[in-house]
């Protein structure tokens, strides 16, 4: 597919590509870092590249190794494989120490001796006084020497970087093109608290150079920090990789995607009965378009395989427009999915549901794959099969009270034990026999066919809805039929 920014695509022929996800384990994966993950992924595998997995864990009081688990377990579930890592930037301080180390040397970076306490007062005045709530910078001042003696007797201090006071910072990015900030509106920012702590700023600056990233894929929250990692790289002498910031997620009402939009926790769409390919391609069309491919119809095309959406994806193909999540139309790529995927590979995803739901199929592996075949089309997600199909996996189900009700009533449980009798009779067992042989019993009692297909539905499935009422039969088998007509109360 040709690029249409060559000029910020040099890197990924120059150098072997080298992309990072860098979940920070605070909370589960959710979607915003799927999506992220899986472009860092599908560029990693377009291009022949890296792909790296970085654990941000250095916030220490919010982060847990159960939270690293969900994130892992998350990526699994999507196929999202790493080549490298993961990685925990816990076990890389002294890297973030020598780093500011190098930054100070090189005259971009100072002591700062100011407490907390001082420091929320200064901004309270600041924006009392309608000015910005900056750092003043007025440790900037202190002689470096002054500094070092200060340090060496006991006195606590972070190290703050040197924003240039004038001018600007920019950088080109593969979405939105030149991002420039003027330095003025960019505070000399910490890159080691006074414990020896590296913030974000400094820690993903030294890991993304020590791991010779050459892309930094990331959401468009990130553009505000960028300048701030600009100025470390100039200030430590390494290229710039290419940024590029993806589009933000947002609920169906155009606010940031949270809780009150629904799931947001990649997991909690695996327990909703998501197919892992199904949420894959829909996550990888927020944002990004494979550009102007049609199906049949002439329509966009929307279902694509995991490899055609590694041959197709480029980083000119991500809209700087934020994306919607809609969960109707996770819904029919769900849909879709379930309904295109060999029942050989359904099979393992049901069996999941199963044991989740604690239910025990009794049915033959050759009646099992003939069920899973006739529901396929019907399934809105893979509990259907844990909760509704119960039926025909195994005898102990429930019926649906609302269908009894409307189906079951009056003479139709008698009718329906007279013609379990002539199935029971019936030398022929197939989807023609059986429904002659109930067509011709309906017309016997001077009733409508449909009176007894639709109380025969719910007697043999539990739900008023399902498929040919005589596909049904044939995947239940005329023991079966004979057996649960007869019984019909």
């Amino acid at each position: 597919m040709p690029d249409s920014t060559p000029s910020l695509e040099k890197p990924v022929r120059a150098n072997p590509v080298r992309v990072r996800f860098a979940p920070s384990p605070t909370g589960y994966l959710h979607v915003g870092g799927a999506r992220t993950a899986l472009f860092n992924w599908l560029f990693a595998r377009h291009t022949g590249g890296t792909m790296i997995l970085r654990i941000e864990d250095t916030d220490f009081e919010r982060s847990s190794e159960e939270m690293v688990e969900g994130i892992l377990e998350g990526m699994r579930w999507l196929g999202l494989n790493w080549d490298e890592g993961p990685f925990y930037q816990s076990k890389r301080l002294d890297l973030y120490t020598a780093t500011a180390q190098k930054i100070i040397d090189a005259g971009h970076a100072y002591a700062c001796f100011c407490t907390k306490e001082e420091l929320e007062q200064r901004r309270a005045a600041a924006t009392a006084a309608g000015r910005p709530p900056m750092y003043d910078r007025r440790c900037r001042k202190i002689a470096r020497d002054d500094a070092q003696q200060r340090i060496a007797s006991g006195e606590a201090a972070a190290i703050r970087f040197a924003v240039p006071e004038s001018g600007s910072t920019s950088f080109d990015d593969a979405v939105f093109g030149k991002v420039e900030f003027a330095n003025a509106e960019i505070e000399d920012f910490v890159l080691l608290r006074s414990d020896g702590i590296p913030t974000y700023h400094l820690s993903v600056v030294a890991d993304d150079i020590d791991m010779r990233l050459t892309h930094i894929i990331r959401g468009a929250d990130h553009i505000s920090n960028t300048p701030k990692q600009v100025l470390q790289y100039r200030a430590l002498g390494a290229e710039l990789p290419v940024f590029a910031h993806v589009p933000l997620i947002l609920g169906p009402d155009k606010t940031r995607l949270s809780k009150r939009h629904g799931a947001t926790s990649v997991i909690s769409y695996k327990e909703l009965g998501i197919v892992p390919e199904a949420f894959r391609n829909f996550l990888s069309l927020l944002g990004w378009t494979p550009g102007g491919i049609k199906d049949e119809n002439g329509k966009d095309r929307e279902i694509f395989s995991s490899d055609e959406l590694v041959k197709l994806f480029s980083l000119s193909g991500i809209s700087k427009s934020n994306a919607v999540f809609d969960n109707d139309k996770l819904a029919w790529f769900n849909t879709e999915y379930i309904r295109a995927y060999p029942v050989d590979l359904l099979l393992p995803l049901i069996e999941e549901e199963w044991k989740q739901a604690e239910f025990m199929p009794t049915r033959s592996e050759t009646e099992i794959a003939q069920a899973i075949e006739l529901l396929k089309p019907r399934a809105r997600n893979l509990k259907d099969f844990a909760t509704a199909f119960r039926a025909y996996f195994a005898d102990e189900f429930e019926i649906d009270s609302a269908a009894a009700a409307k189906f079951l009533t009056g003479d139709v449980p008698a009718l329906l034990k007279e013609l379990s009798a002539r199935y029971a009779a019936a030398t022929e067992f197939t989807e023609a026999s059986t429904e002659a042989v109930l067509r011709g019993f309906a017309e016997e009692k001077g009733l409508k066919a449909g009176v007894l297909i639709n109380g025969a539905r719910v007697a043999l499935t539990g739900q008023g809805v399902a498929p040919s009422l005589f596909a049904v039969m044939m995947a239940l088998g005329k023991e079966r039929v004979v057996k649960r007509l007869a019984a019909t109360s």
